[in-house]
């Protein structure tokens, strides 16, 4: 049987810058879809520690013009995680404050170490999310980066035409489709896409103002606070 060594030799380079662009896709894609694992543990992160944090800080508030003059003097841009019904409800809250112990002489005193207690919790778990959120946003950068040495080293148009100039020596497998235009089909079906801005999937949360700086006034809240707590909250 006569073997055709151009369609042999056209078949192999083929192969070949076949098994190497989408062997680089293949690491690029596993990169993108860790990222998007990370970015989901994160986000029930963010739920569980600094969602909590600030629900207990809520209900301990209770008023919203309290609220919001926290969120001002913390540093926060806006009431995350903030419902109604959630900081109105006893089952919720003997959930959240389960195991949250409050020491003092007083009930005043109680309160406000509550509350400085809890102040402090969401101080240092915003800090571990921002610190995990920057690392989110330097591994996508890093896989940006890689996309941008994947398409130098691997120009989907000077791919396509390579294929063409090699199907015209030895076949016509990739005539019909330039004709029917499944040549563009064929390249966006190539592309690697970049990660979506982590932006889209967690918020960016500002630092929190140490606690030192604003003792007092947290203080203050406190005192404004426990005044509307006439069921003595948990510190009766």
């Amino acid at each position: 049987m006569d073997i055709d060594i151009s369609k042999v030799m056209t078949h192999e380079i083929r192969k070949e810058m076949a098994e190497r662009y989408f062997g680089f896709r293949k690491l690029i894609e596993e990169d993108k879809e860790a990222l998007d694992q990370a970015i989901r543990r994160q986000s029930l992160t963010i739920e569980q520690r600094v969602g909590i944090d600030l629900t207990r800080i809520y209900m301990i508030l209770r008023d919203r013009r309290l609220i919001d003059r926290f969120l001002e003097i913390s540093g926060l841009e806006e009431a995350l995680f903030y419902d109604d019904y959630v900081i109105d409800s006893p089952t919720i809250r003997a959930r959240i404050f389960a195991g949250i112990k409050s020491r003092g002489l007083t009930r005043s005193g109680r309160f406000t170490k509550l509350f400085l207690g809890c102040y402090e919790l969401l101080v240092e778990h915003v800090g571990q999310y921002r610190e995990k959120f920057g690392e989110l946003l330097e591994e996508r950068e890093l896989i940006n980066e890689e996309i941008e040495v994947f398409y130098r080293k691997n120009d989907i148009n000077t791919i396509l035409a390579f294929m063409r100039s090699l199907d015209r020596q030895g076949g016509e497998v990739l005539a019909a489709p330039v004709q029917t235009g499944g040549a563009e089909l064929l390249k966006s079906k190539m592309e690697v896409r970049p990660p979506g801005p982590v932006e889209q999937h967690l918020s960016a949360l500002p630092p929190l103002v140490p606690m030192p700086r604003i003792r007092g006034e947290l203080k203050k809240l406190a005192q404004q606070a426990l005044k509307g707590h006439p069921d003595g909250f948990l510190v009766s």
